[in-house]
């Protein structure tokens, strides 16, 4: 498993070795001690979560209160989708910078978000499923959001047109109102 820093540093790009032939493939999605060696501590994940969406959507930017804050560790495993991870811990060197990285089938990344991140993704492919390991249980009264087109945070997405949103993301708050 090769792992990359981006440039927030408690993001992390997994990237596992891949063993294919005319058959087929095999991979190690998660190994529990390799995770925990490459982010530095201790992690449990108690909630898998999968979500399909067609081409164009955009979903995000989410995050829960503490102390129901959830780390994620997030792969697409149909299609391609865009991902990016909002900084919101505001003693932190990098609050309000965000990192995109693609993730899709093919090249079968996954993207480490810790607690303290926004988090959103816009279908690139026709469609997209995509797997969230949580460390924590959705609360739906800690749920809280960042629209997504933010000004202050500026997020490069690579739209071709104007993304489908979801009533409830077209209605989150920007980031200095949060």
């Amino acid at each position: 498993m090769k792992v990359t820093q981006t440039a927030i540093p408690d993001v992390l790009i997994f990237e596992p070795a891949v063993y294919g032939d005319e058959r087929g493939f095999f991979f190690e999605s998660f190994n529990h001690k390799a995770f925990e060696e490459a982010v530095g501590r201790s992690v449990e994940f108690v909630q898998d979560n999968h979500s399909k969406s067609a081409g164009g959507v955009l979903r995000g930017l989410h995050y829960q209160l503490a102390p129901y804050a959830q780390g994620k560790l997030v792969r697409c495993t149909a299609g391609e989708v865009f991902d990016v991870a909002v900084d919101i811990r505001p003693d932190s060197p990098t609050y309000a910078k965000w990192v995109g990285v693609n993730l899709s089938a093919d090249n079968k990344r996954q993207l480490w978000i810790p607690e303290g991140f926004a988090h959103g993704f816009l279908v690139l492919s026709e469609s997209a499923e995509f797997l969230y390991k949580t460390t924590n249980y959705y609360h739906p009264q800690s749920d809280r959001g960042i629209i997504w087109n933010d000004p202050t945070l500026n997020i490069e997405w690579p739209l071709r047109e104007q993304p489908l949103l979801s009533e409830k993301d077209r209605r989150q708050p920007l980031l200095n109102c949060v």
